[in-house]
């Protein structure tokens, strides 16, 4: 994307997301100070309290043209084949994901067994950001493979005081289509909690509690925050999936929209809305399946060799997170032996969980070679040097090479870090006692 478009998108979102908050915190002020009024009169005095003749609003002297009635809970409905393409991604391939990979993506030992045929992918665009009670999911996506298709049902919300019904038809479609796991991204933090307490302010237990749960986006962030800049949806989307998703709206601006929508009857609002929505949850399953072939053709990759270094990297930080040290270090040593596929960040880090990982194991010969390394490079810090001093006083007992190494990371800590500094001269100290003490007469 050219720059000044990057610019301008910015600064769209930026504006978009300050009106957004503008209205999240007039809305919830009126829930507050105004708790007797009407969902009707609370809406009427919204909009007066932020509409400042943006938008849709009408002219002077003329009224807005009355809406269509429409029933107070609508369902759209849309479908792939599975022999379609999403960006780069075949939509079957979702199907074609073991059930031990889509375990290991979410962490959950629920997902034993497990599929994506029999999960449900949720995303929901609500009335503002922050969560709570004040926040109502307008717009609630679901998307799941059934009979040879991917489809994607979302429900939205005409009416806000009609939201039982909302629930309602959620409810029982959620029931009948027997899902048996939930696939969101960032949606543990926001969109199922959401979710559970709508129903629960409704008095309906709410039938994805205790589903399986895989949220990507924690994956996400292992396999690819080193590589782009953002793990947003969008970005990862276009980087990786190569969706042509255009930049529908920002997602700060939707609930602004929809306040607009509900007090003028113009769908035209609401269609982006319904887009973006669509999009998000294609975007979920394309990087579903793009993460869980990074993890398939690469978690064999310490035996066999090869692949790119970035990636590794990547797999390698999910095995971190997953537990197995001995997997991960195999990957960051062949994501090392890559030259220089790997940016001047990720290789020092990759050194880091190496040298950490020898040391915990007790490898004094894979461990030293890498803090020496860390200590000649660029962008050093102290904790090389800590490290070193510690193994020349307390494995090799060269209190002279000892103090020599700690020397340096006390003149890289000075006016840097305090506790280093502070740590070094005592170290130092200590070292320079032992040291002469050597060197005292020998008994008897």
């Amino acid at each position: 994307m050219p720059l000044e478009d990057k610019l301008n998108q910015l600064r769209r979102e930026r504006e978009a997301k300050a009106r957004a908050r503008t209205v999240e915190s007039t809305w919830e002020k009126i829930g507050q100070d105004d708790a007797d009024l009407t969902v009707k009169q609370k809406l009427e005095r919204l909009i007066a309290l932020t509409d400042k003749g943006r938008g849709q609003a009408a002219r002077p002297g003329e009224r807005p043209a009355p809406a269509k009635r429409r029933e107070a809970v609508q369902v759209f409905e849309n479908s792939f084949a599975l022999g379609a393409c999403y960006g780069q991604i075949p939509i079957s391939m979702g199907l074609q994901i073991p059930a031990d990979i889509v375990g290991f993506l979410s962490r959950d030992a629920a997902f034993e067994g497990l599929d994506l045929s029999t999960a449900v992918f949720l995303d929901l665009e609500t009335t503002g950001l922050a969560g709570g009670t004040g926040t109502i999911p307008f717009l609630i996506g679901l998307a799941y493979y059934r009979d040879e298709r991917f489809k994607v049902t979302q429900f939205f919300l005409n009416e806000m005081a009609e939201e039982d019904r909302l629930v309602g038809q959620l409810d029982r479609f959620v029931r009948e289509m027997g899902f048996k796991s939930v696939v969101t991204y960032n949606g543990k933090v926001f969109d199922v909690p959401l979710v559970e307490t709508r129903f629960a302010m409704h008095r309906t237990p709410c039938p994805l509690r205790g589903l399986p749960h895989l949220d990507f986006l924690f994956s996400a962030r292992s396999l690819w925050k080193h590589k782009y800049d953002s793990c947003k949806l969008f970005t990862l989307a276009q980087e990786i999936v190569q969706a042509e998703r255009s930049e529908d709206i920002p997602g700060a601006e939707i609930p602004l929209r929809y306040f607009q929508y509900i007090r003028s009857g113009d769908f035209s609002l609401i269609d982006p809305i319904l887009y973006h929505n669509q999009e998000d949850l294609l975007s979920l399953l394309g990087l579903i399946v793009a993460g869980a072939l990074l993890v398939e053709r690469h978690r064999e990759t310490a035996s066999s060799g090869g692949g790119d270094p970035m990636d590794l990297y990547g797999v390698a930080s999910l095995f971190e997170r997953s537990g197995d040290a001995a997997k991960s270090a195999a990957l960051l040593e062949k994501a090392l032996a890559g030259g220089r596929g790997l940016t001047a960040e990720a290789s020092q880090a990759a050194r880091k969980k190496l040298s950490r990982h020898f040391k915990k194991n007790k490898d004094w010969d894979k461990a030293l070679p890498f803090w020496q390394e860390m200590a000649a490079g660029e962008g050093v810090d102290c904790d090389c040097f800590r490290e070193l001093a510690m193994y020349f006083e307390h494995t090799a007992r060269d209190y002279g090479e000892a103090i020599r190494v700690a020397t340096e990371g006390l003149a890289l800590a000075k006016g840097r870090s305090p506790l280093a500094e502070k740590d070094f001269e005592k170290r130092i100290t200590r070292l320079r006692a032992k040291q002469a003490g050597n060197k005292g007469p020998a008994l008897g």
